[in-house]
């Protein structure tokens, strides 16, 4: 991270000022931060990345090698990268009046929370290629991940295409023509209740 620039989110809130009211428990109560969408879909982020990192580090210490050195930093940049706000996404709406859209951030949330439902099944980076803010354009999403060694790579991928173009077509109206799954890297166990 660089310290003499520290990243900022259009709200203007920096990344190591959410990291740090995360540190301290989101207390006292920010309304600003509480009430931003960009805050809060950073705060997600930076909540996933600490508990991914606790639970990599505490079973892969014992099982892996050690991590390459700029590992977090790298994870740290993914989500720097992501919590941007991104495109407008056009939502329809019978009434002609009305203007809805849905930003791309919020749409890369969407798939992350989505690929967090499959055990074992960590989601890096997610890209929408096409011209999403075109209606009906065609879309493709490019999703990266890990996954826990002793989980099938095919069944935990086609879950998660199934569960986001599922999500996708409920939440936006995007025309997705491709879900890509890149698997990436192997961790530890999926199942963290006993080691298993």
């Amino acid at each position: 991270m660089n310290e003499a620039h520290p990243v900022a989110l259009e709200c203007g809130k920096t990344v190591d000022e959410l990291s740090d009211y995360l540190a301290a428990d989101r207390l006292p109560y920010d309304p600003e931060i509480e009430n931003c969408p960009e805050c809060l879909n950073a705060l997600d982020a930076l909540e996933r990345v600490g508990m991914l990192s606790r639970s990599l580090l505490e079973r892969e210490a014992r099982e892996l090698p050690p991590p390459p050195a700029n590992w977090f930093d790298r994870i740290m940049d993914v989500v720097r990268s992501e919590m941007r706000v991104g495109r407008s996404l056009p939502v329809q709406h019978p009434d002609p009046r009305v203007r809805i859209t849905i930003t791309e951030g919020a749409v890369r949330a969407l798939v992350r929370s989505v690929g967090d439902e499959i055990e074992g099944l960590y989601v890096g980076r997610v890209d929408l290629d096409g011209d999403a803010e075109v209606p009906g354009a065609p879309v493709e999403v490019n999703i990266t991940g890990t996954i826990g060694w002793d989980r099938s790579v095919l069944d935990a991928t086609s879950l998660l295409r199934t569960a986001v173009y599922d999500a996708l077509a409920q939440h936006t109206d995007l025309n997705v023509v491709a879900v890509n799954v890149t698997i990436e890297d192997v961790h530890g166990f999926a199942n963290t209740e006993d080691g298993s």
